[in-house]
């Protein structure tokens, strides 16, 4: 497949703060991407500089095979930023309005249909609206604009779990018979496990680990049981985060383990369990490791 956005070693600083160091990531077309990361992680200024809004101040970023120069906008992408200042007095229509005069392939038909999905009055303004709803505006406006790179920045801020679901089952079922290229950006992965199909995890400006889901599903692993035991098990393999308490202790591995290393596992009375995606994310970070 061809590629849609290609970072190469992207950096960003502002006064003695690194926002973005020395990044490279790459995008193919119709893929569902997330970008996981903490608060100050680098995910917005990172997602300002491939759509144009800041230059960096090293490396390269092409979007649709085209090198971005200082005061590019790149064309097919819609960027829906975490949070969106519209004109407090302007209608939900009429910021739709403004929304599909920026995206040639907008779906008006779509916009109308989403409204109701969402339960948006399009009479109401702006400054009316919950954070939840104004959330769904930005979601609207991101599927409805049908373009070809489409990024939405926390898109389910203030939104209760209903609302979030249904969000995330309309981008899959536009997604089937729309393929697009989507990046989520957001700190939920638990919750975008069942949607995206990659992940980057990004931390201090950068990637720390670039992986399929269903690869960190199979490869993270917490195993627990007495520290000698664990001690020996786990020598050789990639430890992201380990825990003593008394003589016993936990840790949790990633790579894939064999049958041999189950059997091995068994046979030391150590338990091997799954990791809850969210829980091998906050893990990752706090030890910092980057990716091999």
């Amino acid at each position: 497949m061809s590629s849609v956005l290609q970072v190469k070693h992207a950096n960003k600083s502002y006064g003695r703060t690194d926002a973005v160091d020395s990044l490279s990531l790459e995008l193919e077309e119709l893929k569902i991407y997330g970008l996981l990361g903490r608060n100050g992680a680098g995910k917005t200024t990172l997602l300002n500089m491939v759509t144009g809004g800041v230059f960096p101040d090293g490396g390269e970023i092409a979007v649709h095979g085209t090198l971005l120069k200082k005061g590019d906008v790149p064309a097919q992408i819609c960027y829906i930023r975490e949070k969106n200042f519209y004109p407090g007095n302007a209608r939900v229509r009429d910021v739709l309005q403004m929304a599909a005069a920026f995206h040639p392939d907008w779906d008006a038909k779509f916009a109308s249909k989403l409204l109701g999905t969402f339960k948006l009055n399009p009479r109401k303004k702006m400054r009316q609206l919950s954070r939840g709803m104004e959330s769904m505006v930005g979601n609207l406006i991101g599927l409805a604009s049908r373009s070809p790179l489409t990024i939405f920045d926390e898109p389910v801020l203030g939104l209760d779990v209903l609302m979030r679901e249904r969000f995330y089952r309309t981008l899959l079922e536009d997604y089937a018979e729309h393929p697009r290229t989507v990046l989520l950006s957001t700190h939920l992965i638990d919750e975008i496990a069942t949607v995206v199909e990659k992940v980057f995890i990004m931390e201090s400006g950068s990637i720390l680990m670039e992986e399929e889901v269903e690869q960190i599903r199979e490869r993270a692993h917490l195993v627990s049981g007495l520290g000698a035991a664990l001690d020996t098990f786990v020598q050789g393999k990639r430890v992201i985060h380990g825990e003593r308490y008394g003589n016993a202790g936990m840790a949790i591995v990633y790579g894939k383990l064999t049958k041999e290393d189950h059997k091995a596992a068994e046979s030391q009375g150590l338990a091997v369990e799954g990791v809850p995606l969210q829980k091998f994310f906050a893990y990752l970070i706090e030890e910092g490791q980057t990716d091999e």
